[in-house]
């Protein structure tokens, strides 16, 4: 069976984790949650420190969600999440996308959000997903498209930044415009057309508390994170070049008028 053969660009570094945390059932899986029953079994892939898993194990209550990441030294945050919400029905554990160590038909739902631009074989993770989901059952998947982003005021240097980040991802075995490939892969996963539903969502951030909490996380990433060591390590960028990027993403923050929005691909497959 396939095994993970791509670097994880960002890391866990602090500035990333703050991000992930904010992240919710709400404005990360909303296409999802009008599926959800509460006696459900849910998979969810690459749960980070758990606050979305936590979210999914609230809304199943007779059922049971279980977390699953590549990375360890993180669930342990995610244990603690669960913890201090008093989640009984959620366990967490390390694996593989590619090969999961899961009979199959063992879930009702298979949820992966943001996993997918990160994989070496995201076709292959699919199938595994779609393995180990049940007959009747879902897998969800929902990813950033990186070159479908927008940002207004047109910053000196933010043009540079989304240039380097996309070429460090696919140099490290990625696809940062992974949203508007999902269904493609999926077919090629073998799920029917006529069993795919894609849409898509956004994340926006305008006022001056979400620009601040944005721009700053993104300047402490490209200098601090897996991200700077990788864009270094392969000759994408200097300390110099990493340094000035930073401080374009602090200065499109500083914008009065400043707008960010993500763009990703949404997609429910029925098995």
């Amino acid at each position: 069976m396939p095994q993970e053969s791509a670097v994880y660009t960002h890391g866990h570094h602090e500035s990333v984790l703050r991000s992930h945390t904010w992240r919710t059932a709400a404005n990360s899986a909303a296409y999802l949650l009008e599926a959800l029953r509460p006696h459900l079994r849910i998979l969810d892939i690459g749960c980070g420190p758990g606050t979305i898993t936590a979210d999914l194990a609230a809304l199943v209550p007779d059922g049971h969600v279980t977390g699953l990441e590549r990375a360890p030294e993180v669930l342990d945050r995610a244990r603690d999440t669960a913890a201090e919400r008093g989640l009984t029905n959620v366990r967490f554990t390390v694996g593989d996308v590619h090969a999961l160590d899961f009979p199959d038909d063992s879930f009702d739902v298979v949820h992966a959000h943001q996993v997918l631009q990160h994989v070496g074989d995201p076709v292959q993770a699919l199938r595994e997903m779609r393995r180990v989901a049940a007959p009747g059952g879902i897998v969800a998947v929902r990813d950033a498209d990186f070159a479908g982003m927008a940002w207004y005021p047109q910053t000196d240097g933010m043009d540079d930044w989304l240039r380097l980040y996309r070429r460090v991802a696919r140099a490290n075995g990625g696809e940062p415009d992974a949203g508007r490939r999902l269904h493609a892969w999926a077919r090629r996963a073998g799920f029917a057309p006529d069993a795919l539903t894609a849409t898509a969502g956004t994340w926006c951030y305008r006022t001056p508390q979400e620009r601040s909490w944005w721009s700053e996380l993104w300047a402490e990433r490209t200098v601090s994170s897996s991200f700077a060591r990788t864009a270094l390590d392969g000759g994408h960028a200097t300390a110099a070049d990493l340094d000035r990027v930073a401080r374009t993403w602090r200065a499109w923050g500083a914008e009065e008028d400043g707008w960010f929005a993500v763009l990703h691909g949404e997609l429910l497959c029925r098995v």
